[in-house]
C-alpha cells in the first residue's frame, strides 16, 4: 500500500467515524483476505493515532485505545518487514542513508534493517525515504476529534509556513474560520511567538557576542537541527541557545495564560511529532497535525477555506515571525532585531544558514572548528527550511514567496513595539528587555540541552 493510499484510508476511517459507522468500517478493513493482519493493524492503528497489535478483538481493542487516548512516545512505527531489496548507497539501505542519527541498524539476527528505538527521534526522515512504505507516522487526529465532540476548549496553533499551503489567495482570517467551523475554539499564528524567541535570542546574542571570535547558534526553530546538536556535536551546546522552539513556545504561553486550553500544532514536519513528545517538553502541545492531514481533514468533511467569510483578528505578528518558515528568515528576524535593541552589537552581525541534513552537517562541522566567520548560526533539517517540510501541499519556491509576501504585508517590524506583544509577556512575568536576562523569568522560553 503507498502513501497516497495510506492518505485514502485515513479518509475512509475519518468519514466513518464522523458518521458513526466506525466499527463497522474497521471490520470490513481487517475481514479483507488478501491482507497481512499483524502489519496492516498497526497501519490503521497508527493513521488512528494509537499503536493496537493486532487480534481477534482488534476493533474494539482499537476503539477503545482512542477513547482511552494516552499520548505516546512513539511517532514512526514499522509498517512490514523490511526485504532490503532496495538501492544501496555505500552499503546502506535508502532509509539507512536517509537518518541522520544512523538510529536504523541491521538486525543482529535477521540481517535486515531496523529501528534502534534509543537512538531515533522521530523525525520521520525514514517515512520520506522508504518507497516500499516500511515506516508510518502517526495522526492522531481521532482521538483529538473525540476531545473536541466533547466541547472541550481546543487552540490550533498554525505554524509560519501555512501561509499558500491551501490556496493562493486563502487569508489568515478564512483559515481561521474554516479550522473553527472543524470544532477548535479559535486559531493563534505561531508567528507571533516565534517573535518572542526573536527577542530573547537578540538579548543573547548581546549577551554572548563580545569580540570577533564569539558566536552564537539558534536552536529556534528546527528539532532535527536541535537533536543533531544535542547527539553528535555537544561540544556546540554551550554556544547554542536554550530556546524552545515557536510551537513549544505557543503551547506553554497559551497554557500559562489558560490552563484549560489544550493546543494543537499545525505545519509541515513529522519531526515536530515527535518533538511535542520529548520528556523535557511534552505537556506543552496536546497534538500536531501536518498539511497534509489537515487537506484530508478537509476533504472528508467539504470543507473549502476559499469559500469562507474571513474571521479576522488584530495584527501582532511581525514580519520577523513571519518568514520563519523560510531558511534564513531566523537570521534576518534576530539581526533586525539587534539592530532595533542593541545598534553597538550590529556590526557584529553575521550569519551563515544551512538547510538539509547534509549542509546542517557541514555547518555544524565548521562551528566545530572554527572555519566560519559568522557569528550567528542557523540550520533546518528540510532543504529551504520548514516550507520544503515532508508534509507541504506547494512546491518549496513557491512556499518560499508566499511566506515573504505575507512577512512583508506585516505593518509590525520590531514585535517588542507591538502592544499585544507587551501584553503577552506581561502576562507571563515578563515587563522590560532586561527581564529577557532573569533565569527565572524567561524559563518558560527556555529547555534544557545537555
Amino acid at each position: 500500500m503507498g502513501k497516497n493510499n495510506y492518505r485514502e484510508l485515513f479518509k475512509e476511517l475519518l468519514k466513518s467515524y464522523y458518521e458513526d459507522v466506525f466499527e463497522e468500517k474497521l471490520s470490513e478493513i481487517m475481514d479483507k483476505k488478501e491482507i497481512d493482519k499483524e502489519s496492516f493493524s498497526t497501519v490503521v492503528s497508527a493513521l488512528c493515532g494509537v499503536e493496537v497489535r493486532y487480534s481477534e478483538n482488534f476493533s474494539s481493542d482499537l476503539i477503545k485505545a482512542i477513547e482511552n487516548y494516552k499520548q505516546s512516545k512513539k511517532v514512526v512505527l514499522n509498517t512490514n518487514t523490511c526485504v532490503k531489496n532496495c538501492i544501496e548507497v555505500d552499503g546502506k539501505t535508502l532509509c539507512q542513508n536517509a537518518c541522520p542519527f544512523d538510529a536504523i541498524i541491521l538486525d543482529s539476527e535477521t540481517h535486515l534493517p531496523k529501528v534502534n528505538i534509543e537512538a531515533c527521534v522521530d523525525c520521520g526522515k525514514c517515512v520520506e525515504a522508504c518507497d516500499k512504505n516500511n515506516y508510518i507516522d502517526k495522526i492522531e487526529f481521532i482521538p483529538l476529534a473525540n476531545i473536541i465532540k466533547e466541547n472541550n476548549k481546543v487552540m490550533a496553533a498554525v505554524a509560519p509556513s501555512i501561509i499558500g499551503q491551501f490556496g493562493d489567495e486563502v487569508s489568515m482570517g478564512q483559515m481561521r474560520a474554516a479550522l473553527k467551523s472543524i470544532g477548535f475554539s479559535d486559531m493563534v499564528e505561531v508567528a507571533f511567538f516565534a517573535d518572542m524567541l526573536t527577542i530573547k535570542e537578540s538579548v543573547e546574542f548581546n549577551r554572548h557576542i563580545n569580540i570577533e571570535d564569539d558566536f552564537m547558534l539558534s536552536s529556534c526553530c528546527c528539532p532535527i537541527w536541535v537533536a543533531m546538536i544535542k547527539g553528535k556535536y555537544k561540544e556546540l551546546i554551550k554556544h547554542t541557545s536554550p530556546s524552545v522552539s515557536p510551537m513549544i513556545a505557543a503551547g506553554k504561553v497559551i497554557k500559562k495564560i489558560d490552563p484549560d486550553c489544550k493546543v494543537v500544532f499545525i505545519g509541515p514536519c513529522v519531526a515536530k511529532k515527535g518533538e511535542a513528545k520529548l520528556d523535557e517538553l511534552k505537556g506543552a502541545i496536546d497534538f500536531v497535525l501536518t498539511y497534509t492531514e489537515l487537506k484530508d481533514i478537509f476533504d472528508v468533511l467539504d470543507i473549502e477555506p476559499s469559500k469562507f467569510h474571513e474571521e479576522l483578528s488584530t495584527q501582532y505578528s511581525s514580519k520577523g515571525g513571519r518568514i520563519y518558515g523560510r531558511i534564513g528568515g531566523v537570521s534576518l528576524a534576530v539581526e533586525e532585531a539587534v539592530n532595533g535593541l542593541f545598534p553597538d552589537k550590529a556590526h557584529f552581525f553575521t550569519s551563515e544558514q544551512a538547510s538539509g541534513v547534509s549542509e546542517c552537517k557541514k555547518l555544524l562541522e565548521k562551528g566545530l572548528t572554527g572555519n566560519t566567520d559568522a557569528r550567528f548560526l542557523e540550520g533546518m533539517g528540510c532543504v529551504g527550511g520548514c516550507v520544503g517540510g515532508p508534509k507541504v501541499l506547494i512546491p518549496k519556491e513557491k512556499a518560499k514567496m508566499s511566506v515573504d509576501n505575507y512577512g512583508e504585508e506585516s505593518k509590525i517590524n520590531i514585535s517588542i513595539e507591538n502592544k499585544i506583544m507587551k501584553e503577552f509577556l506581561q502576562a507571563i512575568g515578563i515587563e522590560n528587555i532586561e527581564d529577557f536576562n532573569d533565569s527565572d523569568k524567561i524559563s518558560i522560553l527556555e529547555r534544557i540541552l545537555e
